[in-house]
């Protein structure tokens, strides 16, 4: 059999659409390219199973619609995976009909986190042939392939499929897989060098993404109230830290590859931190490549910070969300904004890049609370506590604690099925006193902390080598092209 991981290009969207390995849905006029770890992982585990994988990435290939479609036709592959999110799911559906049009027999499988939280629509919406919930469609795919192909009887929990002209299902997932019996990805086979470059995230390149655990640890009360990724992996599990330095290893040895970015929701803390920074250590990779990872605020000290810049470690991204304590503790974020200023303070004194996220138009927030929160963006970039920053719109998926929330109090602005609207180019949400435009001008004046001249100057001061030099041309390029982003919005 035939299987083709798919990411088809969008019709009618200009700019690169960002799905796969990206926690919330965005379109970037610089180009940006994330590798998608979960689908590498499920080519890998076909390929070493025996089976024909053809890696069919249209949006990083830079395909248009028409010759990515053709090209499947050509290869009409016996299975196809596409991966989707909730701006992009009703464009989906019709790119699958056109699947079905040009590859009759082939059958289609939709997965991610908006069909996870909503499988019987997309079955009665769409001509897809399968639904697979959960984040660990890697190992399900494999399990529905052999099973299509008759090596396995069995179907597990987590599948949608139609029998009789009924929607069925097996039962709801169940994240019960070992991590630690993967492969090794295989590279080559999911052209990694596609996104090794174009990627705002490296220093240096060429780059490449890791993910040592699923997805975030932090589950209390069922984790962040925005995020759609506890939707995917309710549970966090995570590989052996020698399992990741063996990773680490021979991306270097192998590859060549000279900075890692680990994707996993939150990186693992205590004495899994701990073991991995010293074979990172003992081994000499922390001399060879450069290591970045999403950490929380509020649960590492000093010498951890210490010890990870140590291991090769130089950016941290750390989500702050917004200034207001009651914000914080709305989104079940469970730390403080003095967590917030330490923490960025404490990894910049180690010597680590903080890269901070941000948020802008909740419902329950006031201008001046957002305004609060842009004054905090600037102070911690200023004081070089935080060395780069990300500035979006509230944006609530299906599946997520703050979209229940939003259907209930009526905070929806939109209608809550118009999919297509929840693509960052406008709020979705009502807020208390702001207008749509003044959400999308506030991120914008966030973006435009990097224009402070204090900023600038303490940033200009940091320039030790053409590396430095070329990371921080890169870097304005990203960031007015987010300034032209949200000036079109």
């Amino acid at each position: 059999m035939k299987i083709s991981i798919s990411n088809p290009p969008i019709p009618g969207i200009k700019g690169t659409p960002t799905i796969s390995q990206n926690r919330q849905f965005q379109v970037f006029s610089e180009p940006t390219y994330i590798y998608p770890v979960v689908p590498a992982y499920a080519a890998t585990l076909l390929k070493v199973t025996g089976y024909d994988v053809v890696w069919d990435d249209g949006v990083a290939e830079e395909k248009s619609y028409d010759r990515w479609l053709s090209g499947l036709g050509r290869d009409s592959p016996d299975v196809v995976l596409i991966e989707t999110k909730t701006p992009v799911v009703k464009r989906h559906w019709r790119i699958i009909g056109d699947v079905k049009d040009a590859c009759p027999e082939t059958r289609v499988v939709l997965v991610g986190d908006h069909v996870t939280a909503l499988p019987r629509e997309s079955m009665e919406s769409s001509r897809v042939d399968f639904v697979i919930e959960g984040g660990d469609y890697d190992f399900l795919l494999l399990n529905l392939v052999e099973y299509l192909d008759g090596r396995t009887s069995v179907l597990e929990p987590g599948i949608w499929y139609r029998e009789d002209g009924e929607v069925k299902n097996t039962g709801h997932f169940v994240l019960n897989h070992d991590l630690n019996s993967l492969p090794l990805i295989d590279r080559d086979l999911t052209k990694w060098r596609l996104y090794s470059e174009k990627n705002g995230n490296f220093k240096v390149t060429p780059g490449t993404y890791t993910m040592v655990g699923r997805d975030c640890w932090h589950r209390k009360n069922g984790g962040c109230s925005f995020c759609s990724w506890p939707t995917l992996y309710p549970t966090f599990r995570s590989r052996k830290p020698e399992s990741l330095v063996d990773e680490v290893g021979v991306l270097i040895e192998r590859y060549g590859v000279r900075e890692v970015m680990d994707d996993t929701g939150t990186f693992v803390i205590g004495e899994p931190l701990k073991r991995f920074c010293e074979l990172m250590i003992e081994r000499g990779y922390s001399d060879e490549v450069v290591l970045d990872c999403n950490m929380r605020f509020g649960v590492l000290s000093v010498e951890d910070y210490r010890l990870m810049k140590r291991a090769g470690f130089r950016m941290l991204l750390f989500g702050v969300e917004s200034a207001s304590q009651k914000t914080l503790d709305r989104l079940n974020k469970g730390i403080t904004v003095d967590d917030i200023v330490r923490g960025c303070r404490m990894a910049s004194e180690a010597g680590l890049e903080p890269h901070i996220t941000i948020m802008v138009g909740y419902p329950w927030e006031t201008r001046e609370d957002a305004l609060g929160t842009l004054r905090l963006a600037k102070a911690l970039m200023e004081k070089g506590w935080a060395f780069t920053l990300q500035s979006t719109i509230v944006m609530p998926y299906p599946g997520t604690k703050m979209y229940g929330e939003a259907l209930d109090n009526g905070w929806f602005r939109v209608d809550p099925r118009d999919y297509d609207r929840f693509d960052m180019t406008e709020p979705v949400l009502k807020t208390v006193d702001m207008e749509p435009e003044d959400v999308t001008r506030i991120c914008d004046e966030i973006y435009r902390s990097f224009l402070s001249p204090k900023y600038v100057f303490r940033h200009l001061a940091r320039v030790r080598s053409f590396r430095d030099l070329s990371y921080s041309l890169r870097g304005v390029a990203k960031v007015l092209g987010h300034i032209r982003d949200f000036a079109r919005r």
